[in-house]
């Protein structure tokens, strides 16, 4: 039986859609995302949460680089972990500065903490380790203990990086929207409070750690602190390693279409058309590449 529904699918296709409706007037719809998306989490609650955060690490095929439909799924991600934090029982906002800054503070009743929610495309190649501005995020706690930055899990180094050594020297929490979806769960079984308490156990281990480059050092911490914290969390694990996978196949199957569609209008040009969007052949065809190259990895397996 499928974790990712048909309907979760139908829900990013419009949300893809209407981020690009969004965009085309960026500057007067800014709020109009965050606010649709609240909306819809408060009427159809945490099923279309956990939806979103399964669908939401892969910036589409379809939206140019550096456009205005980028630049509004970065806020919508933003917004999406807002949202998230709320339904954990944290009172968050979504800053508007953006400039040097993090984008998303959470507010618990001991401890407080600043996020970032990063997205990538699948097509992307290499990720230099500056993408996920871990010392960016040590400078942008303004005073906050903690510092969270959420990123797809398949896009994460799985054997050695600076990353985990930047995270355990300065004492910023690299989390995936897979382990965040696992704690929306919990709250549903364990209520608020007791997440509240977790998701502070998880942040005093990462400065407990000896800094490393070691992958598995960093996400052992991690995970056995999440499932040692309750049994409960075991189900919880399986449901979203199999959800992980899943969510990889999906976002494969939304890039690969997209660039099968497109490659299929160029070469219908006529023939001087075609000459111009020559060079556009060879990006979709090493597009195409990256991404049938893109597998799960093991973090969650890490325990």
């Amino acid at each position: 039986m499928k974790v990712i529904t048909k309907a979760a699918i139908q829900r990013r296709e419009y949300w893809i859609e209407e981020i690009r409706k969004i965009s085309e007037n960026f500057g007067d719809n800014s709020e109009r995302l965050e606010n649709e998306l609240s909306q819809e989490i408060k009427k159809e609650g945490v099923t279309a949460l956990i939806d979103h955060l399964r669908l939401s690490g892969d910036i589409p095929e379809s939206y140019g680089h550096d456009t205005s439909e980028e630049k509004q799924y970065s806020k919508y991600t933003d917004s999406l972990l807002c949202e998230t934090y709320k339904s954990l029982g944290l009172k968050s906002l979504v800053l508007k500065e953006r400039a040097d800054a993090a984008d998303v503070e959470a507010f618990a009743k001991d401890y407080s903490f600043v996020a970032d929610a990063k997205a990538f495309r699948l097509s992307r190649t290499a990720k230099n380790q500056k993408d996920f501005k871990i010392q960016a995020m040590d400078g942008w706690k303004r005073g906050k203990p903690f510092a969270m930055v959420v990123c797809p899990i398949y896009q994460l180094p799985t054997k050695a990086s600076q990353i985990y050594e930047q995270a355990s020297s300065r004492n910023v929490c690299i989390f995936t929207y897979s382990h965040l979806a696992m704690l929306v769960s919990y709250s549903q079984l364990d209520g608020p409070k007791k997440t509240e308490e977790l998701i502070h156990e998880i942040f005093k281990v990462i400065p407990a750690l000896n800094p490393s480059k070691d992958a598995s050092q960093y996400w052992l911490a991690v995970n056995k602190t999440m499932l040692g914290f309750s049994k409960k969390i075991d189900d919880l694990w399986r449901l979203e390693k199999q959800a992980a996978v899943e969510s990889i196949a999906a976002a494969k199957q939304e890039a690969l279409t997209f660039l099968a569609v497109e490659r299929e209008k160029i070469m219908r040009m006529g023939h001087e058309e075609a000459l111009k969007e020559l060079i556009q052949v060879h990006k979709i065809e090493s597009r195409i590449k990256v991404i049938n190259s893109v597998s799960g990895n093991t973090l969650l397996g890490i325990r």
